[in-house]
């Protein structure tokens, strides 16, 4: 049984809010856990293992010494951003060998983000690829790691030679409303992504 307080001027069902996927990318050890896991209203699924001498030649921990558990299938997390929006949050692992996952994790996403860390900003190229070829519009969001250099976003854009629409800003990946923010500019870029798209569109006969 469901129980409510009636409103006034009938019982109108509330509108189901709309739910939205967006992925949450990046190179090893660049945030994604910690983000999802900030901004999550609900205790995130995590698929964490702990990282082994046998997997040291193919996990590079190359300025994330301190590492010692990699995602080896996925995180996921939900965040409702008001009463009609509803992000689930798909966090996808860092290493070359779980990339196999990441065609079946893009399915239906509206957008993503890609977390920068610019002390290893050659770990983005690989997910930008990725997304650049699939049409999947995304925000890069440089993780503030203490001691990193911080550039100005420009800068940052020239390094990844992205075009000049894609977002790119600062956050820090546990904060739940620098995290929160990532988040809205990837709905709001992937809106006008969708928009400008319609917009090119072959008018019908």
């Amino acid at each position: 049984m469901v129980f409510g307080r009636s409103k006034r001027g009938g019982n109108k069902t509330p509108a189901e809010p709309v739910t939205l996927k967006i992925l949450v990318a990046g190179g090893f050890g660049v945030g994604k856990t910690t983000l999802v896991g900030a901004v999550s209203e609900i205790k995130p699924l995590r698929t964490e293992e702990a990282l082994t001498e046998a997997g040291r030649p193919f996990d590079d921990t190359h300025g994330v010494e301190a590492k010692s558990t990699t995602t080896v299938a996925m995180d996921f997390g939900r965040i409702t951003i008001h009463d009609q929006l509803v992000l689930y949050l798909f966090g996808t692992p860092g290493q070359d060998r779980f990339w196999f996952l990441w065609d079946e994790l893009a399915t239906g996403a509206l957008g993503a983000v890609v977390l920068a860390d610019t002390r290893r900003l050659e770990d983005s190229f690989a997910a930008i690829d990725y997304f650049e070829r699939r049409s999947i519009p995304f925000t890069v969001a440089v993780n503030r790691f203490d001691g990193a250099e911080r550039y100005p976003a420009d800068t940052v854009r020239e390094a990844l030679d992205l075009d000049s629409a894609t977002p790119v800003l600062e956050c820090d990946a546990r904060l739940r409303e620098s995290a929160r923010d990532v988040l809205v500019s990837v709905v709001e870029h992937a809106m006008r992504s969708a928009t400008l798209r319609a917009g090119r569109a072959p008018a019908e006969a």
